[in-house]
């Protein structure tokens, strides 16, 4: 990369570095550090929301999964479409969260259940947040080493230092940099800023993808050119799909159902004006995306076709030896070794694949193969724990794909655009994340244990404190923890720890009045306990678990049971002996956990409870209501009943209701109802040719997508620009009209801190 895409890196980030510090000036207190104030707006929030959702992680682990199943899973994901809009419009779990005026989870457990479930649950939650989350740097810090081109190591000194150590630390302390001096204010303008910055940057690589890569002539042959049973454009012919299937899909729709509130309380959740306003920023997730997920998914489909295509044979089999001995290099300290495996890919042909002629690729049989099974032969008889090392070598092959492919696809100043996108990309999620987490240490495992209450400042300076020691441990897990699975894989099993408990805990403390303590205390035991058994089984199964079977002689009679367990779900659920991968995949342990967690909670509380909880006292609805604040309420009638059940209330304004209904018109009508329901029917008594399914997703794909993203980008860029303005005014005026913060420092309750601040609003007022 030449001096100009470096320029075109730097500039911006400096930008956003002095927005990240400029931002300390509208922070007076600890308020405004956990909630930016609670004055952002909907389009702050979203735009927000669409840069910290997106990474450099999010980026790798669809390209990883595009390549392994295609696009054919996406028609059976709209399944999920009336799940979440349904959510997201009735503001689901999200809207009465905010009615309990909560500045943390743990806030609400201990107001639910009580404190020693906050500390443990707090405690669980922010271990299993972190680990996962900590994942990201070590991947965002190889994506850049492979991307540019980095040794793998640099001398300074005389000393030899691994570069993956440098770029992490770089990483980490970047995004520390950004939270510091404001903490969520500062993470609220960086995220929309980033976001804007964003939005032309995702028109200009889709355009560029576009007009390299042909739909009829390039991606469309590729994916059509699949075996049976693993079709990557058909999505009636997946039986053979082991890992991304539709078992899958089952599990996501059900945890993100049951998990809706799992992880509210210390993001974005906290900070609209209003709950109506939050809900709005919900709401209108379903358009902010522009052409953000449309680059994504092209990125993707490019890295399918090179790599695939014949037409890109010689550049694919380039790609593919540069890979392989890099990761190599990286992960195989014995030089022979290395040597051995670079004599075996430098002789591997070119991979040539006439469509039509020769045998469709599977999923075991594809121009990889020769790399994979050659490196597995190789370190299975000459590296002590083989498999394992294979397992290692197999996981960064499929994720450095896409970095080491588009360094060769992409010009200079692309080059650097696209660095700067993934840098802004990793700030975005990776503060929001390292502050996440040190905001839950504070206010629910460091606090309830203070019998002095903290002053502001001390409050201000533990949380600081506390985000330092959060980054060093992201630091700490990225360089010594491996990533065995795919990342969804991985991040799945991760957050199961949580997880597979919390859904039953967060709804049945939020729309149940029977749930108890001991109900939540026995979710927690079984749920988080069986995925964390799940966890130590997949970690050490090629190095410890699987070597034990085999001596022992265990592994054909375990075996048999897996086979005899998984059989009634196959073909979607198959449990295989393999000495590299434990056979019960993550999302499979997953649900498990949720469904043991639901049972256990609910048998839990049936058995402990002697008297309904108050839940409106909790929720202040009723003679509980704050002073001056109005609960809308309306009957079911047949005329409103519909507009209801989409979550359209009188706080609704003209605009509110076209959003809304706009939404529903769009994911339940179109992409629902239209592209799912009737096309299913359509194929259950007349399938479709392949053909046909080509044009299908390539008009959903990159026609509704292109227009979609035109609107989109432009009302969203207008939107955020204006919001973004009036939330600099906003808080602009609580500094020039500062107040006592002591309000959320120490253990003020929460019916107490919604008083105080509605007092306080209205003396700013008057």
């Amino acid at each position: 990369m030449n001096w100009i895409g470096w320029l075109i890196v730097v500039l911006p980030l400096i930008a956003i570095l002095w927005a990240a510090c400029h931002a300390q000036r509208y922070v007076r207190g600890v308020a405004d550090y956990l909630a930016a104030g609670r004055v952002a707006g909907r389009y702050v929030i979203s735009v927000g929301d669409l840069q910290a959702g997106l990474a450099v992680i999010t980026l790798v682990a669809l390209c990883e999964q595009e390549y392994q199943c295609g696009m054919a899973m996406g028609l059976w994901s709209k399944l999920t479409i009336p799940v979440s809009i349904f959510m997201s419009l009735t503001g689901y779990c999200v809207y009465r969260y905010r009615q309990t005026r909560c500045l943390s989870i743990g806030q609400f457990l201990e107001m639910r259940y009580n404190r020693a479930f906050r500390v443990i649950a707090a405690t669980i939650r922010t271990i299993a947040e972190m680990i996962t989350n900590a994942i990201a740097p070590a991947i965002a810090a190889r994506f850049f080493i492979y991307f540019l081109g980095f040794p793998h190591s640099v001398t300074i000194w005389g000393m030899t230092i691994p570069t993956f150590m440098i770029v992490v630390i770089v990483v980490v302390t970047l995004a520390t940099i950004v939270i510091l001096p404001g903490g969520r204010v500062s993470l609220i303008i960086t995220d929309c800023f980033q976001g804007l910055i964003g939005y032309p940057i995702f028109v200009i690589f889709t355009v560029f993808v576009l007009s390299n890569i042909s739909w009829v002539d390039d991606i469309a042959p590729v994916m059509l050119d699949r075996a049976p049973g693993e079709s990557f454009l058909n999505p009636m012919d997946l039986h053979k799909l082991r890992d991304f299937n539709i078992f899958s899909l089952v599990v996501t729709i059900v945890g993100s159902i049951l998990n809706r509130a799992s992880w509210i309380g210390n993001d974005t959740t906290s900070a609209g004006r209003t709950p109506h306003e939050q809900k709005m920023a919900g709401v209108l997730g379903t358009w902010r995306t522009g052409f953000s997920m449309l680059m994504c998914t092209l990125i993707a489909l490019t890295v399918v076709v090179i790599m695939l295509s014949n037409h890109f044979r010689e550049e694919a089999r380039d790609v593919r030896v540069e890979l392989a001995n890099r990761v190599a290099t990286e992960i195989i300290p014995d030089q022979a070794v290395r040597e051995k495996l670079a004599q075996h890919y430098e002789a591997i042909p070119v991979a040539t694949h006439v469509i039509g002629v020769d045998k469709p690729y599977s999923r075991t049989e594809n121009p990889d193969t020769p790399y994979l099974k050659g490196t597995y032969n190789l370190l299975r008889d000459t590296v002590e724990d083989g498999p394992a090392v294979f397992q290692k070598f197999r996981t960064l092959y499929y994720q450095m794909m896409m970095p080491v492919l588009l360094r060769s696809f992409l010009p200079s100043a692309l080059m650097g655009l696209f660095t700067l996108l993934m840098i802004m990309l990793m700030l975005s999620t990776d503060d929001s994340r390292i502050f996440n987490a040190s905001s839950t240490i504070v206010q629910d495992v460091i606090m309830p244990f203070r019998k002095k209450a903290f002053t502001p400042r001390e409050h201000l300076w533990w949380l600081r404190g506390v985000t330092i020691a959060v980054g060093a441990f992201f630091v700490f897990v990225s360089l010594f923890m491996s990533q065995l699975d795919y990342i969804n894989m991985f991040i799945q099993i991760m957050c199961s720890l949580w997880l597979g408990a919390a859904g039953p805990i967060m709804i049945g403390g939020l729309y149940t009045r029977f749930g108890t303590t001991t109900g939540a205390f026995c979710a927690l035991f079984f749920g988080s306990g069986i995925s964390l058994a799940g966890l130590l089984l997949q970690r050490n199964w090629a190095d410890i678990i699987y070597p034990w079977l085999d001596e022992m002689g265990y592994v054909a009679s375990v075996a048999e049971f897996l086979e005899t367990a998984s059989g009634p779900f196959h073909p979607y659920i198959v449990w295989t002996m393999s000495d590299v991968k434990f056979p019960i995949n993550s999302y499979e342990i997953y649900f498990i956990a949720m469904i043991t967690g639901c049972v256990a909670y609910l048998i839990g509380s049936f058995l402990t409870c002697r008297r309904p909880f108050n839940l409106d006292r909790m929720l202040h609805r009723g003679k509980y209501s704050l002073d001056g604040e109005q609960q809308h309420h309306e009957a079911w009638t047949w005329r409103n009943a519909f507009s209801k059940l989409i979550g359209i209330t009188d706080e609704y304004t003209t605009g509110d209701k076209v959003i809304a209904w706009s939404v529903f018109g769009y994911t339940i009508v179109y992409q629902f109802i239209i592209a799912f329901v009737f096309v299913i029917i359509w194929n259950v008594f007349w399938p479709w040719p392949p053909e046909w399914w080509s044009i299908y997703f390539y008009f959903n794909t990159i026609i509704l997508g292109v227009i979609v993203g035109i609107i989109s980008t432009v009302w969203f860029f207008w939107g955020g620009v204006v919001d973004l303005k009036r939330l600099f005014h906003d808080l602009a005026a609580r500094v020039e009209n500062p107040l006592d913060d002591g309000r959320v420092s120490g253990h003020v309750s929460v019916v107490d801190l919604a008083h105080v601040e509605r007092a306080e609003n209205k003396n700013s007022d008057n």
